[in-house]
């Protein structure tokens, strides 16, 4: 599927669509084709392809607070030979993390449950009943 068909089923911008396309070949998760037949592949199986990763090359590493970033230079935080909610943070980084590796984008695209969780659907009005309701499908 094109950025252009994409763009146009999910409603979201082209040029949005058009950046995360170029960042997401700069860090080597899809491959371009130009020409007619041409588009966006990914470079491995989407099972092969965590969520992480994904989340990695578009936003960087994800990281609550500054101190349990990988690329935190000790001693850059005055509170921190003292800081009791360090252990905190960095058992939330680790369970993010986990989270994010252990979840590929074939379980996202399987479970149907787990895309919902991360993007529900628009409940529109159902027109054959007063006040009942119906979901549509953005896959």
């Amino acid at each position: 599927m094109s950025l252009a068909e994409v763009s146009r089923v999910e409603h979201l911008p082209l040029s949005y669509l058009e950046q995360l396309a170029a960042q997401l070949r700069r860090g080597g998760l899809v491959e371009s084709t130009r020409g007619v037949h041409g588009g966006y592949r990914l470079t491995r199986h989407p099972a092969l392809i965590s969520v992480l990763d994904v989340v990695e090359v578009v936003e960087g590493e994800v990281s609550p607070v500054e101190c349990v970033a990988h690329d935190y230079v000790p001693g850059s935080c005055i509170r921190e030979g003292d800081c009791a909610s360090q252990p905190l943070w960095r058992r939330l980084k680790a369970s993010i993390d986990a989270v994010l590796s252990q979840t590929t984008l074939a379980e996202l695209v399987a479970d149907h449950a787990l895309v919902s969780s991360f993007a529900p659907l628009p409940v529109l009005p159902d027109r054959g009943r007063r006040g009942a309701v119906q979901e549509v499908a953005h896959v």
